[in-house]
């Protein structure tokens, strides 16, 4: 088994407690509605967000995949941080063992927020995870990033 780690920032106008609030609290309710495509519902399998929780999302129409389950790892309101783990589904390949992502947004000098990211990736045997498979996932989160932000900033008495 190897891990790879891969590290991204994206910068955005909209304050981290705002972004943190849309995105990570109630992104399992906002995100289908703004970007049915990406996911078509999401449902908690165990708890209800805190750490331990695990949920089911299903991929939207025009996904090659059909779901994922997530294992939430950490959930720091205060310092705008949220970890967890993809532990199921056919994103992970049946090369994955499973991918860690650590969000953490900061404030920005200009009132905004940057949006920090870890990706661990624990592959099983000998699997090497290209460069290519980590841009088209990072594609997709970056989409729907966007389109959060989009909403907040169309919408600004939003959250």
């Amino acid at each position: 088994m190897g891990i790879f780690t891969y590290q991204s920032e994206v910068v955005t106008a909209i304050p981290p407690t705002k972004m943190f609030k849309a995105c990570i609290l109630d992104g399992d309710n906002l995100i289908p509605n703004i970007v049915p495509q990406a996911f078509k519902s999401v449902e908690y399998i165990e708890g209800k967000g805190e750490p331990g929780s695990i949920k089911k999302i299903t991929f939207g129409e025009g996904s090659q995949f059909n779901y994922m389950k997530e294992k939430v790892e950490a959930l720091d309101k205060d310092n705008f941080v949220y970890i967890y783990s993809v532990i199921e589904g056919d994103a992970l390949m049946n090369k994955l063992e499973k991918i860690t992502y650590e969000t953490k947004l900061e404030s920005s000098p200009t009132g905004g927020s940057i949006c920090k990211t870890t990706s661990k990736y624990y592959t099983i045997g000998d699997f090497e995870i290209t460069e290519e498979g980590i841009k088209a996932g990072k594609e997709k989160a970056l989409g729907i990033f966007k389109a959060v932000e989009s909403y907040l900033l169309a919408n600004p008495d939003a959250y």
